[in-house]
């Protein structure tokens, strides 16, 4: 009987594939995106000419008007859909200089929705955290930083990933470096529950007692790059320095050299600015009620250009929606393209689509999300969804064999909990699916760090998810058959373990902040 199945179900394949090959649309989607892409283009656009896409400052709102304008180039209806409110806020000039002992630029950068400095700046002798035994001792510390710049993150003992340590140290050299960087790590941990305070309550303690500013450094443990994020304070600046400059400094001051730094920080605050998803839009022509939506977050941290977080799942879906304009003008079912706003804080834009269009979600045929990097796709879950293996097995006997046969799929798979805009769908009941890449060291590399830009992109990879996405949208448009919703699995809150029932209902007017 199984060497039946396998017969049957290679044969289907086989079958599928033949079809596929004689398919006027598949052809030209492939020949189109292989001869003509536009990849490149949009890229360089999106993060070399616009740049991050923090959500509330002005680029990400110059990224919405380009990529409706961008739609509307190639016949494709769109618009700009507020969602909520956000703290609008705008990056300026960052320099940060040693000034005593010595003179030295030093490589960092101011973090997001912080207070600038003016254009005089602040000079500031540095101090680090001090080793304490109870809150009480720290407290009487705090006393002693009015107008002075604080060191907030631990010393790193070495700036060398571990891969390098694994080919060129000596093993007894390696494990004596990792038992000491486990040592200091459990001493910081526990010297920061001594303070009473954690990383998001002490820059409010600091600022109270009247430090000039706060130095941190993120490191992301991999390439030496440095992971920026939102700062918490109200009026005095925060900067993170890279690695290597963090240490210089932090050494100096524990052999007491007292290190003076300058810091210039340019930023604006804009108040209450509003956010929005962009949404493209090719209308069904026999079942224009369901819908085949192609999801990527628009948004970036700032520290870069956002290329791998996520420009890459953006262009993937714009370019796929490109092909389908052209070689599939009018499909059965609508094809939407959700770029979605603030998915860094919280999946805040998708969840407000999910929120605001319930119709939309009844009538959703398939959700395909690209988030994670530039890599190919290698992973496709069926979240959960009971027969999903039917469906999307369909469709992606379509999908030139090149492209699917790295593509490990697991049925019926587990929903998501939380982690990129397919979510929001999940949790209300919608067949939806992340088109998950090869890591290319997303996580230790680009993730929310420095080095995220355009260089990072492997187009070859980013073309193969583009053919593979828009083939995947013209099959699931063309299916006779509506997915089915049963879950195998319900989607789960990873903090509580319960059933999610996000999204939450609705407030008059969305406003946001910082996470």
């Amino acid at each position: 009987m199984k060497h039946i199945l396998l017969f049957w179900i290679t044969a289907v394949l086989f079958v599928s594939a033949s079809i596929a090959q004689d398919n006027p649309v598949v052809n030209g989607i492939i020949e189109e995106a292989t001869e003509n892409s536009q990849l490149e283009e949009l890229a360089h656009e999106l993060t070399d000419f616009i740049g991050p896409r923090l959500v509330g400052t002005p680029q990400m709102q110059h990224a919405h008007e380009w990529a409706v304008a961008k739609f509307n180039s190639w016949g494709v209806s769109a618009r700009n859909e507020k969602w909520g409110e956000w703290r609008g806020w705008e990056r300026g000039i960052t320099h940060i200089d040693m000034v005593h002992p010595r003179v030295q630029s030093l490589r960092g950068t101011q973090l997001a929705w912080n207070p600038g400095t003016g254009k005089d700046g602040i000079t500031a002798e540095v101090v680090v955290l001090p080793f304490v035994s109870d809150s009480l001792e720290f407290d009487r510390w705090l006393k002693t930083v009015k107008g002075k710049l604080v060191m907030t993150s631990k010393l790193e003992p070495t700036g060398r990933p571990d891969y390098n340590w694994e080919e060129f140290a000596k093993p007894e050299s390696f494990e004596k470096m990792k038992k000491e960087r486990d040592a200091q790590d459990k001493a910081w941990s526990e010297n920061m529950k001594n303070t009473g305070y954690d990383r998001r309550t002490l820059p409010a303690a600091l600022e109270a007692a009247g430090a000039a500013g706060i130095i941190t450094s993120y490191w992301s443990n991999g390439f030496g790059v440095t992971k920026i994020f939102g700062a918490r304070t109200e009026k005095i600046p925060t900067v993170d320095l890279e690695l290597e400059d963090y240490g210089m400094v932090y050494r100096l001051v524990e052999s007491g050299k007292k290190p003076k730094l300058k810091v210039v920080a340019m930023s604006k605050d804009l108040g209450t600015v509003p956010t929005f998803n962009t949404i493209a839009e090719i209308r069904g022509s026999e079942k224009p009620e369901e819908y085949v939506i192609l999801s990527a977050h628009f948004d970036s941290w700032d520290g870069g250009t956002g290329a791998t977080d996520n420009a890459t799942g953006t262009i993937v879906m714009m370019e796929a929606m490109r092909l389908l304009k052209k070689f599939y003008p009018n499909p059965k079912r609508t094809i939407l393209v959700g770029l979605w706003g603030s998915e860094e804080q919280g999946l805040n834009g998708s969840r407000a689509f999910v929120e605001d269009h319930p119709e939309i979600v009844d009538g959703v045929q398939a959700v395909f999300n690209q988030d994670n990097g530039t890599g190919r796709v290698v992973r496709l879950s069926g979240g959960g969804f009971l027969h999903a293996y039917d469906y999307l097995s369909r469709w992606l006997s379509a999908v030139p064999e090149n492209i699917t046969s790295e593509i490990e799929t697991t049925f019926p798979g587990t929903p998501a909990r939380g982690g990129s805009d397919y979510a929001s769908f999940q949790a209300a009941g919608a067949p939806a699916f992340s088109l998950s890449s090869l890591s290319w060291s997303y996580w230790n590399y680009t993730w929310h760090t420095n080095r995220d830009t355009y260089d990072k992109i492997i187009f070859d990879d980013v073309r193969d998810n583009a053919i593979l996405t828009a083939i995947l949208a013209y099959m699931a448009s063309e299916d006779p058959e509506k997915t089915s919703r049963v879950q195998a699995v319900l989607p789960l809150n990873s903090r509580t373990g319960e059933t999610r029932e996000w999204p939450t209902p609705r407030s008059p007017v969305r406003k946001g902040g910082i996470d």
